[in-house]
């Protein structure tokens, strides 16, 4: 199973003098063996960690036509050459596959601490392969590796098998990350959740898990993590750390975290509302960070190292409700299970919130899907029997949380909202106009209509519609009409470099974002735990040919521009209420940025990386899968 990487020169490989282990640990599910891969220093700096590591490996063992749920897909875990250092939240940690979900390159990211202590093992990357011949868990105990039988865990939620296994194993501070019965089952967008209410929500990473037999990994690790300049790390670190606390919004952040989102999405008016039918929620003062605040906050939570402890543990204390103990929601959960389901009772999304944690599913893509539901049963789209009975609503917490078990256990309608958007498109074609996906992934709470900036984001992401990728709407809206299409695309191909940058490095990115951390930290931090000096703008061009590398994934899979598009809702239907009441998108304006911003990356009109972009970013390996589909478009252009 280890393969041989690129020969360099000893004078390069001892160049790095910390930041990481050099060390992947393999394991084949099927031969239950594992073996570790020794890391040298090319492959290491090239991809830097994290997504950028995992997306290397995925396409070094894809196959054409790969199954997602087959055993020949691989699942790659990977914290970032940051991850467990003492600086501002650096818990963060990718895992990259093949997406069940879109049947594309798919990565999501998950808090806490899981990453950190695979770190703390000595490892800085898991490879499974295979898949086990009984559902099993994953133990790590420094250097001793165990597969063991899960059989005890069968059909146990996220949050009670977390809690089982680290009382089976005797030992409170093993980190464990698990699926649910949703990933059992291989519901398409099911998690991998840790740390009670961290999720690697986005793609079906916990379906893969599930395919593979893989109930959960636990993980013990007593090693330090090597960082070439510890005096150096430190005081940029301390010093990062007061920056922060000095911002005027530090003490109101962990106060709400992402809930304060709520009122700034509805006052701009990009707050999906009754499956993005409308942008704005006239009842949004009854599910925003204040009532949390005032009502049901009872503690916090943080990722490791993180001040700004955006986690906020709620309790409802009393109605049909009472004792939901959850950490969440944050903005996406509320505002997909809230306002875009008509749902304006934050006892129920606190409810939905827990039973989605627990199952294990993203609330994303459920609360997307259940409202497509809603609206289809609204609509007469869909009959009574195939909704199993249930005469669907806005706001009907009853039905709404009975939908989301069918959809954990794949129960009547549940089965076919499982398969996510291709499965309800292939049983209910009529519904494609009221889906808002892009590459089979559910849209973010954030309406693109009013921005062309957010659709050509979802448009251009290569996991899918995920505001993760780029968030450029606020920009979009402060800068009005002062800036051209071209200054658009560049912001939107900024963020869709710097945002994965912190994936790559194992890093959140709120700090960025919510108190304006300067970027440029960051490189120094990754030279201090090196012994490398970088700049920025070096990172930058690394996670830019990472982009390249996954837009070639999606490329060699079959994707092609018809699948750089926002959802059609975006385009035929606008906005009805809030401050924007009238405003859709303009196609033609679509696909002019989307020229422009193919231009601006170095693609084809096509959207494939053309061979001097490859080679730029010393990908030439990749050149020779994307000349069949070059040739492949070029033939389909001649006969039209």
């Amino acid at each position: 199973m280890q393969r041989s990487r690129p020969v360099v020169p000893e004078v390069i490989t001892m160049r790095i003098k910390g930041g990481y282990h050099n060390r992947i640990l393999h394991v084949d599910l099927t031969k239950c063996k594992t073996s570790v891969e020794q890391v040298n220093s090319k492959f290491a700096l090239k991809y830097i960690g994290g997504r950028g590591w995992g997306a290397r490996l995925v396409w070094e063992h894809m196959k054409e036509n790969c199954d997602p749920l087959g055993p020949d897909n691989i699942i790659v875990i990977a914290p970032g050459p940051l991850s467990g250092l003492y600086l501002p939240a650096s818990g963060k940690t990718s895992i990259c596959s093949i997406s069940p979900t879109t049947g594309i390159y798919g990565d999501s990211n998950i808090g806490g601490m899981i990453g950190v202590e695979l770190r703390q093992a000595g490892f800085d990357a898991i490879v499974i392969h295979g898949r086990s011949s009984e559902l099993s868990y994953l133990w790590i105990d420094d250097d001793d590796i165990q597969l063991m039988s899960a059989a005890k865990y069968q059909g146990m939620g996220s949050i009670e098998t977390e809690h089982q296994l680290r009382e089976d194993i005797g030992d409170e501070t093993v980190k464990v990350a698990s699926i649910g019965p949703a990933g059992e089952k291989m519901v398409r967008m099911a998690c991998i959740s840790a740390d009670w209410g961290r999720n690697a929500g986005r793609t079906g990473m916990g379906a893969v898990l599930g395919s593979k037999n893989l109930k959960a990994i636990a993980i013990r690790g007593s090693k330090d993590i090597p960082v070439a300049d510890l005096a150096r790390l430190t005081k940029i670190s301390n010093q990062a750390y007061k920056t922060l606390s000095k911002h005027n919004l530090f003490e109101f952040w962990q106060r709400q975290g992402l809930m304060s989102v709520i009122d700034y999405a509805n006052t701009v008016g990009i707050l999906p509302t009754r499956n993005f039918k409308d942008a704005y929620f006239d009842e949004a003062e009854k599910i925003n960070g204040d009532v949390m605040e005032l009502n049901y906050k009872i503690g916090d939570t943080a990722c490791f190292g993180c001040p700004m402890a955006c986690g906020n543990v709620n309790l409802v204390k009393d109605g049909k409700y009472a004792g939901t103990v959850i950490e969440g929601p944050e903005y996406e959960t509320a505002a997909m299970l809230g306002s875009n389901l008509g749902i304006s009772d934050f006892d129920a999304i606190l409810r939905g919130n827990y039973l989605c944690d627990e199952y294990g599913i993203d609330t994303i893509t459920t609360g997307s899907l259940i409202g497509v539901m809603i609206e289809a049963y609204e609509k007469g789209l869909v009959s009574l029997d195939d909704v199993d009975g249930m005469a669907l609503q806005w706001g009907d917490d009853d039905n709404i949380m009975d939908l989301i078990r069918k959809i954990a256990f794949r129960e009547g309608v549940g089965d076919t909202l499982a398969d996510g958007v291709y499965g309800v498109i292939k049983r209910w074609p009529q519904l494609i106009p009221i889906i808002s996906h892009v590459k089979g992934l559910d849209q973010s709470a954030y309406d693109a209509r009013v921005a062309v900036t957010m659709a050509l984001g979802y448009g251009t992401s290569d996991i899918g519609a995920h505001h993760a990728r780029a968030w450029p709407v606020a920009k979009e809206l402060e800068m009005g009409e002062k800036w051209d299409l071209q200054q658009k695309a560049d912001l939107v191909i900024y963020h869709q470099t710097v945002r994965p940058l912190f994936d790559m490095l194992g890093v959140c990115r709120l700090p960025w974002i919510e108190l304006g951390f300067d970027e440029n930290t960051y490189a120094e931090f990754y030279s201090a735990a090196t012994g490398i000096e970088f700049t920025l703008k070096k990172l930058l061009n690394l996670s830019n040919n990472v982009y390249n590398l996954t837009r070639a994934i999606n490329i060699r899979l079959g994707m092609t521009r018809a699948d750089d598009k926002p959802p059609e809702r975006v385009f035929n239907d606008p906005i009805k209420t809030g401050p924007h009441a009238g405003k859709a998108l303009s196609r033609e304006e679509y696909e002019n940025i989307l020229d422009i911003y193919y231009r601006r990356r170095g693609w084809d009109i096509d959207g494939i990386p053309t061979d001097e972009t490859l080679i730029a970013s010393d990908l030439e390996d990749v050149i020779k899968y994307m000349e069949p589909k070059r040739k492949s478009n070029n033939a389909v252009k001649s006969r039209k």
